[in-house]
């Protein structure tokens, strides 16, 4: 259930991309749907046919801080790519 999280994040990032055409939030978007797809791998990779583990809340958990640390990085560079245009001027 790790990628639940990221998978929401992914979709509602798929409708704003839509909306806006904003290179930054297609980037967001691409991001959100790799933390969905690590997650359906892992679960497969180890054995849980049905994407659910034992432990959900520790799952849903894992998924917010997946989440979390994409929209981190996501942030990080978006500000590195700002200040590299700036750098460039």
């Amino acid at each position: 259930m790790c990628y639940v999280a990221p998978l929401a994040g992914a979709v509602v990032t798929s409708i704003l991309v839509r909306k806006n055409q904003a290179s930054k939030l297609w980037w967001l978007n691409l991001m959100f749907y790799g933390g969905a797809l690590f997650g359906v791998i892992d679960h497969l990779w180890n054995g849980e046919l049905f994407l659910i583990s034992k432990n959900i809340v520790s799952d849903l958990m894992l998924g917010i801080v997946i989440t979390a640390v994409i929209f981190g990085f996501w942030l990080i560079l978006g500000r590195a790519v700002k200040f590299r245009a700036v750098a460039k001027a």
